[in-house]
């Protein structure tokens, strides 16, 4: 089911990497006409190898390319024919750079009233708004990464987590806006900070220090507040987290491993008992795991609704049943080669959310999108930088 909610409206993104690109996806994937300003030899993002090569074809889907210099006259020409007619602006480049063009969220705003900037960046408004970030900066700076790795080994959370979130705050944030709009008639700047939204991550251990007096350690080291909440091997050779969230849990767990001594024990009756012996249950659970294939557990878990999940790599998705579900993966290509990826994780009235998921060319879209703006064919020639 393809989602219409913004047909209608025309977004000009002017981003590069995850943040801004993801923002502009996410509105392409509720219907909006996405157009993506990129320089005469494309977004760098397209260069990008190795683990960046995923990020221009994954974030990128669904919008439509158009090839501007903007160190001419001409392209600055065609990029305020778009904005003229644009609903949103999204960009996420360093404010000094974008107030030199006239291209800051305040100057747009006077000269086309109804638009909604979205500039994403590393900081909101404060002392360290200037400041340059990155996902993984602000993942060591709010303490996330502090509360992923070990003591004394902070590690960054395994994706671009940050710029993806932000990019969703970014879209909620506009389509507030669009909203408050149909009512005020008037647009609004909507900044995004990745500083922000990360702090919001680890909001958690922030009030349990201000509620309890007490800092969280790193989730390697926590304190359970489970009786089962570990990862296991199976039999095979095949790494298994399980959890036992409930004393039905623990009784469905016990009896399933044959470990029946554990059922009934006085000193094991609570929940809270329960996680204070876990120095000597935890083992006992892990030998009786081990003595069974992961085929067999996962049968044999499921209709009893015990957690669990075997530990995989992104590139094992591709074999997932559940990612294989109708509209789980849409398929596009990059570059000449075709590829997979996830869509929208909704279900509308049961049905998954799709769109039209082409990545497109450099440029593809320029002489249909600037000439719709009514620019004619030397001005467009020279806005390329052809």
């Amino acid at each position: 089911m393809n989602i219409e909610t913004l047909a209608g409206v025309r977004v000009v993104e002017m981003s590069h990497m995850i943040m801004g690109p993801s923002c502009g996806m996410f509105l392409a994937m509720f219907g909006a006409d996405v157009i993506k300003i990129e320089p005469p030899e494309g977004d760098r993002t397209r260069a990008l190898t190795g683990m960046g090569t995923g990020f221009f074809p994954v974030f990128n889907r669904g919008k439509r390319s158009v090839r501007l210099d903007l160190n001419t006259d001409a392209g600055m020409q065609a990029l305020h024919a778009l904005l003229a007619d644009a609903d949103v602006f999204i960009e996420n480049f360093r404010d000094g750079s974008l107030e030199k063009r006239g291209l800051d969220a305040a100057t747009l705003r006077k000269r086309y009233p109804r638009l909604i900037a979205a500039p994403h960046k590393g900081f909101l408004h404060g002392p360290y708004k200037d400041r340059t970030a990155l996902d993984e900066v602000v993942q060591m700076m709010t303490g996330l990464a502090y509360m992923t790795g070990p003591t004394g080994r902070p590690l960054r959370v395994g994706s671009s987590a940050n710029d993806i979130m932000a990019g969703m705050f970014g879209t909620m944030g506009i389509m507030a806006a669009l909203m408050d709009r149909d009512k005020s008639g008037e647009g609004r700047e909507v900044r995004v900070g990745l500083f922000g939204n990360c702090l919001l991550v680890v909001a958690q251990h922030m009030v349990q220090f201000d509620l309890l007096g007490t800092e969280a350690p790193p989730m390697p080291e926590r304190d359970f507040s489970w009786p089962v909440y570990d990862i296991f091997e199976t039999e095979d050779g095949h790494q298994l987290f399980v959890g036992a969230v409930t004393l039905g849990h623990w009784d469905s767990l016990c009896e399933l491993l044959g470990l029946h001594d554990l059922i009934g024990r006085d000193d094991l009756k609570s929940k809270m008992d329960q996680i204070d012996a876990r120095s000597w249950t935890i083992p006992l659970i892990a030998t009786a795991l081990k003595a069974h294939k992961l085929a067999d557990l996962e049968a044999a878990f499921l209709p009893l609704g015990i957690p669990y999940a075997p530990i995989a790599r992104p590139a094992q998705m591709y074999d997932d049943r559940h990612v294989n579900r109708p509209g789980g993966l849409l398929e596009s290509s990059y570059d000449g080669k075709s590829f997979r990826a996830p869509g929208l994780p909704l279900d509308i009235d049961g049905q998954p959310a799709e769109f039209d998921a082409k990545v497109p060319k450099i440029g593809e879209h320029t002489e249909e999108v600037l000439r719709a703006a009514g620019l004619d064919g030397s001005t467009i020639a020279a806005a390329s930088g052809k």
